[in-house]
């Protein structure tokens, strides 16, 4: 049974002190690949210097928590490119931190949606509090015109199925991570609905726990309990969860 953790910040602690023992941890859980996303301008480097990780795939990009940093695009096409990156991200929109205002996020994510589309890379959407104005960015950038537009993320998907309808309504695709394990999370009832073509696994470790795993313990191989969450919750086998995700990781992500 193979595996895609398509969100994790390797590099942080306490993940980062291992890196090594971390994936091996993972390919023994059956994660065969993890998707490295950076949020800010520091972490470049420490995503750059994963890439050459065997199962390691990176993603590049400015955080909506970091938007007040000076966002140079042509460097971060120049990083992009040299590093293999397979995805612009983590990017987006988030109402409930003070470092960024909305404005100064929204200039920041167009710029890099722009560049996205320019490179054809998929994005990797992060979203707190701002949904409305997420969407409306999205579709301003060409996001539902059809199959050959825009392609990207929303990650740690954790609303109803109302909102991810709208999403997936802009040809997005969902990764469920921590949320779909614990009782009660709206995010298990999105799980369900979605169709299967859509459906991607992460952990965003180590920022969200499982259900009984806290944040800081979780690694890459914890995927393996969010499929199994996500396959008794759709009533099919982990085997099928698991090839409908890969095979979705696949697709999107060029990997």
């Amino acid at each position: 049974m193979e595996l895609i953790d398509t969100h994790c910040h390797l590099y942080d602690e306490p993940l980062g002190r291992d890196p090594a023992a971390v994936l091996a941890r993972a390919r023994a859980a059956g994660v065969t690949r993890v998707i490295v996303p950076a949020w800010n301008l520091e972490s470049w480097a420490a995503t750059r210097a994963l890439a050459g990780r065997d199962g390691v795939h990176v993603a590049l990009g400015l955080h909506p928590w970091a938007a007040h940093e000076p966002l140079d695009t042509a460097r971060l096409r120049d990083e992009l490119q040299a590093s293999g990156a397979i995805a612009v991200g983590e990017i987006g929109l988030d109402a409930l931190v003070d470092e960024a205002d909305l404005p100064t996020q929204t200039r920041a994510l167009s710029a890099q949606l722009r560049l996205a589309i320019d490179l054809r890379l998929p994005v990797l959407l992060h979203c707190r509090g701002a949904f409305e104005a997420l969407i409306k960015v999205l579709r301003d950038h060409g996001f539902g015109s059809g199959p050959d537009g825009p392609r990207g993320v929303v990650h740690a998907f954790a609303r109803g199925p109302e909102l991810a309808a709208r999403f997936l309504e802009l040809g997005l695709h969902l990764a469920f991570g921590g949320a779909v394990t614990r009782p009660g999370s709206r995010a298990r009832r999105s799980a369900v609905a979605a169709p299967p073509e859509r459906l991607l696994l992460e952990t965003d470790a180590p920022a969200i726990g499982l259900h009984d795993v806290e944040p800081a313990q979780v690694e890459p191989r914890h995927v393996r309990e969010v499929a199994a969450a996500l396959a008794e919750l759709r009533g099919e086998p982990p085997e099928r969860i698991a090839e409908v995700t890969t095979a979705n990781a696949r697709a999107l992500f060029g990997i």
